[in-house]
């Protein structure tokens, strides 16, 4: 069973933003991922800890187990002033899951098919 690390914001802990739809979508692609036999591990970031210690705490994730493909959530590639905390996951998923095909999401509900991308690109390269 193909392990699947995905990585995004905890919703609740964003400021002024409603958790609702992300929560559930992020359910959604959970039962996704168990439907298709996948094996996902969350690692969701909270939003007031942007000041390095999400990026421990990644690091020790990434080292705890051996992971097929890894997703990085939208809300880290596309929120306003975050190209540096989305360039930073990017580069520890690279240097700690070396062999972990590297997969982008639209939405958390997506992110099952994008890892199935991701993991057919890596078969065939």
């Amino acid at each position: 069973m193909p392990n699947i690390l995905v990585i995004g914001f905890d919703p609740h802990t964003i400021p002024g933003f409603d958790p609702a739809p992300v929560a559930a979508a992020i359910e959604q692609g959970s039962k996704l991922f168990a439907e298709l036999g996948l094996a996902e591990d969350l690692f969701l970031i909270d939003f007031a800890e942007l000041d390095g210690r999400a990026q421990a705490e990644l690091v020790e994730k990434l080292q705890s187990n051996s992971y097929d493909a890894v997703v990085v959530g939208g809300g880290i590639r596309k929120g306003p002033g975050l190209l540096e905390l989305f360039q930073a996951v990017v580069n520890l998923v690279h240097w700690h899951q070396p062999d972990a095909a590297i997969a982008f999401n639209d939405s958390a509900g997506d992110s099952p098919d994008w890892v199935l991308k991701a993991l057919e690109q890596k078969r065939n390269r």
